[in-house]
């Protein structure tokens, strides 16, 4: 779902960011009012679960792949205006460092799995949480809060890709950008999420939150903090089997690179061309491209980088919290 550059045209990706410009200036105003300073480092834990999760690559209908997001796990945990600053920040790690997901097209990205995905997924659990008074009630809320979160995203982007190829064309007639139109990239997007992403996104976001219920009720009511090393000892676990995510093989729909497009088959057929601006668009080269080192074996590649993308995440926000002044608000 992190869609790359060139895919999306620089005037698409201009209105995403900003949309999203707004939507982080409330959800930072939010969380400055809404999150102690104690709490603030928990947007680290959460951007670093988040950040994990999106390493952990599953093969999907068609042979694609795709990943959980973590968007209603946050947005339980901290308040959908914390989610979208956590995500945002590993959606922001990600492209710079590891080249997962575009510089341009941050701000769809981030509209999509930082707005969307967040925002949808607790407004589906708050609604039946606050109807069904029960333990029961409350995972019921997370589980379809979380499946109907990722494919409310998945469609966002289904449609962002779809449009490219009806706005922006060549004289020839042929797409600039993302070559399929919503006929193709709907289903393509949405049926995988439907059917397997969206499950894994239940499964990771339910397992989850009842692992950090039982260590680290503190992570969710205020008060508590018993165990609270658990929490870290999740993430090291969540580190070490992120190889997993080298397992299913194959590219995520839409993120294929411009040498490979050419060949994908859509329709029976294969594409036959490079859209004009995947030659010639930007070409960020990040630092440890595909979550990989060179010299080293994949699977340490991986390790590694995950450990450097969890270390930048809870250090950064770690730093932010020390400039924060006390204060005793609490999250709701």
């Amino acid at each position: 779902m992190h869609i790359p550059d060139n895919y999306l045209s620089p005037s698409t990706c201009a209105a995403m960011g900003a949309v999203m410009v707004p939507v982080w200036a409330l959800s930072v105003k939010k969380v400055k009012k809404e999150i102690t300073r104690a709490k603030m480092p928990l947007l680290g834990i959460g951007a670093s679960f988040s950040f994990l999760m999106m390493m952990f690559n599953v093969p999907l209908p068609g042979g694609t792949t795709g990943h959980a997001v973590g968007g209603t796990l946050l947005a339980i945990l901290l308040g959908p205006f914390s989610a979208c600053i956590s995500v945002s920040v590993a959606l922001l790690i990600q492209a710079l460092f590891f080249g997962d997901g575009g510089i341009l097209s941050f701000g769809a990205n981030c509209f999509n799995m930082a707005f969307v995905l967040p925002f949808v997924g607790y407004s589906v659990y708050k609604f039946i949480k606050d109807r069904v008074h029960s333990e029961k009630g409350e995972y019921i809320g997370i589980a379809l809060g979380s499946y109907i979160g990722i494919n409310a995203a998945a469609l966002c982007a289904a449609i962002e890709f779809g449009i490219q190829p009806l706005l922006f064309k060549n004289a020839a007639g042929q797409p600039l950008y993302s070559p399929y139109p919503l006929s193709v990239s709907i289903p393509a997007m949405t049926i995988p999420h439907l059917l397997v992403a969206g499950v894994v996104e239940l499964l990771f976001t339910v397992a989850i939150f009842a692992f950090i219920k039982k260590v680290s009720p503190g992570t969710i009511y205020e008060g508590a903090r018993e165990k609270g090393k658990a929490v870290y000892g999740l993430i090291a676990a969540l580190i070490l089997l992120t190889p997993l995510g080298l397992l299913a093989t194959g590219t995520a729909w839409g993120e294929w690179g411009a040498d490979e497009i050419k060949e994908v088959v859509s329709n029976g057929s294969a594409l036959g061309f490079i859209p004009e601006e995947m030659k010639s668009g930007i070409n960020f080269e990040a630092i440890m491209p595909d979550y990989s080192v060179a010299g080293i074996p994949e699977a340490a590649g991986y390790i590694l980088s995950a450990v450097a993308g969890v270390a930048v995440l809870l250090i950064l926000f770690k730093i932010i919290s020390s400039f924060k002044k006390t204060n005793h608000s609490i999250h709701e």
